[in-house]
């Protein structure tokens, strides 16, 4: 049988010490990924290469060329660093720099998925990272969350697991949330507003993409390496938060679509649309309240509730402006129902 996809992404502070990578904690990394090999195919998503790197730039500042550059100093030496703490355990790894455009192009993508499934099949576990050095800055990926998210949804992933310098999500008495069913609003507000010296994202970027990865019917769990096993015990649902997939069935096409594609506008919709999309209809320029980011006819753009709450993606058949101008016209057709996918 084939076996599942797990996807493990690994941000800075928990893989970095003082500007260093800490050998340690790669080192149980190797050790647990070893242990899974055989029952799972694994995508490490690991940051790290600017917190590696920078230490070589003098004055470093984190202006974005300082950024580019920390990265290029960085990435062969953390990608050297897991070389060196898998091979005791007869496992190589491939370096893949992925860039936005990689998962917005579904052709793009499915060489992607070509090539992991190669690797796979000979035991080499592929190490995924931004390629900083020439990601068009608009075009970047929020951060490494956002990464292993599409990735994993795009693969069918079974489990995506997110180690962080937290064990996890915490209540507002300190306490680790053991289990969220839902990621709702409430869940979203326990999110802390501060992220680490070294890392882009935080508590909030873990949970608004775990609240992605489970509407498309993938485990997640928020977890610390500082945890014994925290790879194996995150896997069994033994620490850390586990976010309880949603059950929903969506083709391969609607999980590119609502995950990997290239997202470029927003509009915010009235109650009359939120409920007609519920039952599968199109969206009809009558339901548009606003339109919050432009975008042109053929891209792909986010609906959003009245209150802001961002619940489907759809496929554009016209662009930002006619909308405007149609607006009160009751049979103008945004998007199809088939091109919409509710989150």
């Amino acid at each position: 049988m084939k076996k599942p996809v797990l996807v493990i992404k690994f941000g800075s502070a928990s893989i970095t010490s003082n500007g260093e990578i800490d050998e340690r904690i790669v080192l149980e990394i190797a050790r647990q990924c070893a242990a899974l090999q055989p029952d799972y195919n694994i995508v490490l998503v690991s940051s790290g290469a600017v917190a590696a790197g920078k230490k070589f730039i003098p004055k470093y500042t984190g202006t974005l060329s300082q950024k580019k550059a920390a990265a290029a100093i960085g990435n062969p030496m953390l990608v050297r660093t897991y070389s060196t703490y898998f091979k005791p355990f007869k496992i190589a790894l491939a370096q893949s720099l992925c860039e936005r455009h990689h998962f917005s192009n579904r052709g793009q993508f499915l060489q992607l998925k070509n090539t992991y499934e190669t690797l796979w099949k000979n035991n080499v576990i592929p190490i995924a990272n931004e390629n900083d050095v020439v990601s068009n800055k608009e075009l970047k990926f929020s951060d490494n969350d956002e990464l292993a998210t599409l990735i994993a949804a795009g693969f069918g992933a079974q489990q995506l697991l997110f180690s962080t310098s937290v064990p996890g999500v915490f209540d507002a008495k300190g306490q680790v949330i053991p289990q969220l069913d839902v990621i709702d609003k409430q869940a979203l507000s326990l999110a802390m507003k501060e992220k680490s010296t070294v890392g882009l994202g935080g508590m909030t970027s873990k949970l608004n993409f775990a609240r992605l990865a489970t509407q498309m019917g993938i485990r997640t769990v928020i977890f610390s390496m500082a945890t014994e096993d925290g790879i194996l015990k995150a896997v069994k649902g033994e620490t850390g938060t586990v976010c309880l997939p949603q059950q929903k069935k969506l083709s391969s096409r609607n999980k590119w679509l609502a995950s990997g594609s290239l997202i470029t506008g927003l509009l915010q919709v009235d109650k009359g649309a939120v409920a007609a999309l519920g039952k599968r209809k199109s969206l009809l320029a009558v339901g548009v309240s606003k339109v919050v980011e432009g975008f042109e006819a053929g891209e792909v753009f986010q609906i959003a509730d009245e209150d802001a709450i961002v619940y489907a993606v759809a496929k554009s058949k016209i662009d930002s402006n006619a909308i405007l101008e149609a607006k009160g016209k009751k049979n103008v057709e945004i998007a199809h129902a088939d091109d919409i996918v509710l989150l």
